[in-house]
């Protein structure tokens, strides 16, 4: 069970390290509730703020150890849940979102072990070169470089072994991680909120578990996308598998390697044009989106270039959907930039399927939509000028008391929309870390120029 690069696949070493984690999130909490009664009172707000925020951080490294402990389904549970603004606070998810880049690699007899299972042979009688070690970590597994005998260097994708028996019973065991931490601190929304993206979670997974899917969507995706200076890795047919992805190598840096070589605001920028214009153009034109947006997947590249990487979860997109998107931000424009239609908004809440029938409109307009408003504005600001500074850019904040209030006029979270705002979320906040302006202005929220 320790970081020795094998994966606790056995259910019940896997529901022990789970239990584990919970009795220390739980010592944790009540370690830190009992800290601030002794001495809150002596502490200013700024520093109680921050004993706060340490105590986030410490929960998120007790989370991450157990989760890149049991890699697979936890591993990118933790990715995602990195993402979530509204599950987990701040401290937290800066921890878990180490999994895009901090796994703990697989011992080097499983990699032979899959290789041996999907090909009959290892991989240094596949490839002229293989990296022993792993350069990255991808979702469900690790990423070496190799070397094919025609002499074109490669990245190579190895699925961990044991992924697709232990999907199910890792997201339930998750779950329970979930409302332990619920239980014990007040972190967690509703549970109805949890059990949505967890299942989402898992149809996510079982598709990513399958590489041919996934090489699929990336010769898609190429083939398709117009975005200039995008650059999408070709797959290599003849060296791949449902549980093995070999593509073309792409060389770059992720963003905070990139940051640090400190570029000029000017290609800043330019970077953040091309990602901004890459999104819109896949959800409106393409009606595909790359649904799986933390910054791992990005690489700055040489010439100007902006590498995209893993394809294991991409979404398709009713042309009905992305219709419904473009009115509902014209409409959120104008209503809080101008004349409110609060019946039309309500109607677009049910067409998303957001909201209960039977909600009051006194409910509506005095409960449900003052709590929503922030988050609207939030979303429509870029909009409001043609061009957007957006640095310094953070989430709205939705405490535990602000979810609960609108939690009984809520339906489950509609799958597409879920899709739509966990990819443009993670693309402001990409936005925002890179400090890019954007011209914002485009012919799906703003019609046709």
């Amino acid at each position: 069970m320790g970081n020795n690069g094998n994966i606790a696949t056995k259910k019940l070493h896997r529901s022990a390290a789970i239990g584990l984690t919970a009795t220390k999130v739980g010592l944790r909490h009540l370690s830190h509730v009992g800290r601030k009664k002794l001495v809150g009172r002596k502490l200013n707000s700024l520093k109680q703020e921050q004993a706060q925020v340490a105590h986030e951080e410490e929960i998120g490294k007790t989370l991450f150890k157990a989760l890149n402990q049991l890699k697979g389904t936890a591993l990118k549970a933790s990715q995602i849940l990195s993402m979530e603004a509204d599950i987990l606070p701040e401290g937290i998810r800066n921890e878990l979102a180490k999994a895009c880049y901090k796994a703990t690699p697989l011992n080097r007899a499983l990699i032979d072990k899959v290789f041996r299972n999907e090909f009959g042979k290892g991989p240094r009688a596949i490839f002229s070169e293989f990296e022993k070690e792993a350069f990255a970590a991808a979702s469900l597994g690790q990423v070496h470089k190799a070397q094919l005998p025609t002499g074109e260097n490669v990245a190579v994708k190895v699925q961990y072994p044991g992924i697709a028996a232990s999907i199910k019973s890792d997201v339930k065991m998750l779950g329970g991680l979930l409302s332990v931490v619920s239980a014990s601190t007040d972190f967690m929304p509703d549970k109805n909120i949890i059990n949505t993206v967890l299942d989402e979670i898992t149809i996510q997974l079982h598709r990513e578990g399958d590489y041919y899917q996934e090489a699929e969507s990336l010769k898609w995706f190429k083939d398709n996308v117009k975005v200039s200076k995008i650059t999408i890795p070709s797959v290599c047919e003849e060296y791949s598998s449902e549980r093995v992805l070999t593509m073309e190598e792409l060389s770059g840096l992720h963003l905070d390697e990139w940051l640090k070589t400190n570029p000029g605001q000017d290609e800043k920028n330019y970077y953040g044009q091309i990602l901004f214009d890459f999104f819109f153009h896949s959800f409106f034109e393409l009606r595909h989106v790359h649904a799986d947006p933390h910054p791992g997947n990005y690489l700055f590249m040489d010439e100007g270039k902006m590498g995209v990487l893993d394809f294991g979860c991409v979404r398709d997109i009713d042309k009905g959907f992305t219709d419904k998107i473009s009115g509902y931000y014209k409409l959120l424009i104008q209503h809080h930039t101008g004349k409110q239609d609060f019946e039309r908004l309500r109607e677009y809440y049910e067409a998303f399927e957001l909201t209960k029938a039977d909600m009051s409109d006194d409910d509506y307009r005095n409960v449900l939509q003052p709590e929503l408003d922030r988050i609207q504005k939030w979303m429509i600001e870029p909009y409001l000028t043609n061009e957007f500074d957006s640095s310094g850019r953070s989430l709205p904040e939705m405490t535990t008391a602000d979810t609960r209030k609108i939690t009984p006029y809520m339906k489950e979270i509609n799958r597409d929309l879920l899709y739509f705002d966990r990819s443009y979320r993670g693309l402001v906040l990409f936005l925002s870390k890179l400090g890019a302006t954007i011209q914002t202005k485009n012919k799906w929220i703003f019609g046709e120029p």
